[in-house]
């Protein structure tokens, strides 16, 4: 199969905006809590109910309003996950403006870039430490006129200024926007050369937060919850928040991931929202935990068996054996995992990179079904996603109602539908160049198989060819050797060398642990553990459990374990945590020089930088 489209389920609605699907959430459910925040109640949490959020929105847009806003105007707002950070969106929509989000992360450079190229006429931060980013950047946005602090309770004093703003006058600015107008403007993570602009559309929003709110209807309905703690800067994230005030799902916030495993126990939710890293570190940290506490065999075995647990129902017949060994390691490990989890998670949505075969398997057995998806910010985030009816691991799931999937001539993946965006801010040269047609040029490879599902092997420009002329996709050796609790980051080598090879840093937070747990000092630093041989000799192991999937000729011959982190602060990872390939490439060119300044090795062989 190379291509499919799947109809829509929900009639299009052209006129309708994002702001009308928080109206109708509160004429169904006005009662129903739809958010929560921390507090010193017995359960940690206050709710906040549909009506109540309907309120404080209508308030602030009013703020704004009064502040000098105008239809049409864009608002940069940096600021990590927190309940204000939706507050402010549907807020903005209902003043008429536009939002652009900067990543709270963002370096003085990027934030100037992100509000100046998007004209941005008032910006809102979170912290002093975004402030003086912005500060910094500030002598080059002549146009920013208002600017805000949440932490200094900016919020609250625009609301008080904004008392004498008529009912009728927000209603009015709310109701200005149709679905083909711009309801935001999102810069890409930039892996590859300057970030741009995407402008997603009031349609794109509320068609695909309609349409797979119904398909996915068993995770995304009322009564379910989930805690947001990706940055909700991202469009991953952002739809998720939108799609969950359509369907009625409580959202919790906790933006800082340290405190994420003691958010989850107090909130509870039915439904997680996570990139693969976090699957792989929360089971790494488990089978550390357990090393330490002398159970990892238990651990290891109990691992083995929930992955054969969950391939013999695949597979439509699960031994009486298994079934035995599973109830068993149910009780003693996998009931425990669930607990930290909430204890109440049936489901989680995955996107951004491939979750690997183990981890599908192993959180399926859990009880826990992740859903892979994929998707863009070009395309409103999910353009794919499994389902809970429809599901199969190792694939990124069937499209989603009313969006189309193509596979063209040379694998690159493309998309169409009620996703898609409107094209790139002030770019017609690059819009051009990412559509053919109606259809989006995504860049990733991959395939449909005959029940159209889509799986992803590679991005198109990351395809290494070696000097022998073979084609190599590096995420299939990249994505196995990270999901090894030593490994950080993963970033395969060798066009037009040789033959292939990596880069590999070490993981500081599993670090300590994984040392402890092998007999070694525990508090090695990175530049010591990069020498370590137990260290080196697991990495190698990683390495040949890897080289096992591909051809001899797309192995790893020789990798070499960089004495530093690779970062968002260092400039070598997104947002979302994926490799930007080329600025690595570069960086390091030198030492991926040293690799291939020796005769090839004739098996794995690892150097120390």
């Amino acid at each position: 199969m190379d291509q499919i489209f799947t109809p829509a389920v929900v009639q299009a609605d052209p006129l309708a905006n994002a702001t009308d699907l928080l109206l109708k959430r509160v004429e169904l459910t006005p009662d129903q809590p739809l958010f929560a925040i921390p507090s010193s109640s017995a359960s940690g949490w206050s709710d906040i109910t549909a009506a109540d959020f309907l309120t404080q929105v209508r308030a602030l847009a009013k703020g704004f309003i009064a502040a000098g806003i105008e239809p049409g105007d864009k608002i940069g707002l940096m600021c990590r996950t927190r309940y204000e950070w939706t507050l402010i969106d549907f807020a903005v929509w209902f003043a008429g403006a536009v939002l652009v989000p900067v990543y709270e992360t963002s370096a003085p450079a990027q934030v100037q870039w992100s509000l100046s190229d998007s004209d941005a006429t008032a910006v809102i931060v979170e912290t002093p430490d975004h402030f003086s980013r912005f500060d910094e950047a500030y002598p080059d946005l002549p146009l920013i006129a208002n600017v805000w602090q949440i932490d200094l309770g900016d919020l609250d004093k625009l609301v008080a200024g904004g008392t004498d703003v008529s009912d009728d006058e927000v209603e009015r600015r709310r109701s200005l926007a149709i679905g083909s107008d711009m309801a935001t403007l999102i810069y890409t993570s930039g892996t590859m050369g300057r970030p741009k602009g995407c402008i997603l559309t009031h349609s794109n929003f509320v068609e695909l937060s309609r349409n797979a709110a119904v398909k996915l209807s068993d995770v995304v309905s009322p009564g379910a919850s989930t805690l947001l703690f990706i940055t909700t800067a991202h469009v991953f994230a952002r739809f998720i928040a939108i799609m969950c005030v359509h369907g009625g799902v409580k959202v919790g916030h906790q933006g800082d991931t340290k405190q994420l495993l003691p958010a989850l126990g107090s909130f509870k939710p039915t439904f997680l929202l996570a990139v693969p890293r976090v699957f792989e570190k929360v089971y790494n940290s488990s089978e550390q935990k357990a090393e330490t506490g002398g159970r990892g065999k238990i651990f290891r075995a109990a691992a083995d068996v929930a992955i054969a647990h969950s391939e013999a129902l695949d597979a439509g017949h699960v031994p009486f054996g298994l079934k035995a060994k599973f109830a068993l390691y149910d009780r003693l490990v996998y009931s425990k995992l669930r607990a930290a989890l909430g204890g109440r998670t049936k489901f989680a949505v995955s996107g951004s990179a491939p979750l690997g075969h183990r981890l599908g398997h192993f959180y399926r057995s859990l009880g826990i079904t992740v859903l892979e998806g994929y998707g863009l910010t070009e395309t409103t985030a999910p353009a794919t996603v499994n389902l809970v009816d429809k599901f199969k691991i190792d694939t990124v799931g069937p499209p989603l109602p009313g969006v189309g999937i193509r596979i063209a001539a040379d694998g690159e993946v493309q998309v169409t539908g009620i996703n898609v965006f409107a094209g790139y801010w002030n770019n017609e040269k690059a819009t051009a160049e990412a559509m053919d047609g109606e259809w989006f040029r995504t860049g990733d490879i991959g395939s449909l198989d005959d029940d159209g599902f889509l799986t992803i092997t590679g991005r198109k420009k990351e395809i290494i060819v070696t000097a022998g002329g073979k084609n190599v996709a590096p995420a299939v050796l990249e994505d196995p050797i990270r999901a090894n609790p030593l490994v950080g980051q993963v970033v395969v080598v060798g066009d037009q060398k040789p033959f292939i090879s990596a880069l590999i840093t070490l993981d500081p937070e599993m670090l300590p642990a994984w040392l402890a747990n092998n007999g070694q000092k525990a508090d090695l630093s990175l530049s010591e553990a990069s020498q370590n041989p137990a260290v080196l000799a697991e990495i190698q192991r990683a390495v040949d459990a890897a080289n096992k999937l591909v051809s001899r000729a797309e192995s790893i011959r020789k990798f070499v374990v960089l004495s530093q982190e690779l970062t968002e602060e260092s400039g070598h990872l997104t947002p979302k945590l994926t490799i930007k390939r080329a600025v690595i490439v570069k960086d390091f060119a030198p030492t991926i020089e040293s690799i291939y300044s020796s005769a090839p090795s004739t098996s794995g062989e690892s150097l120390v930088h």
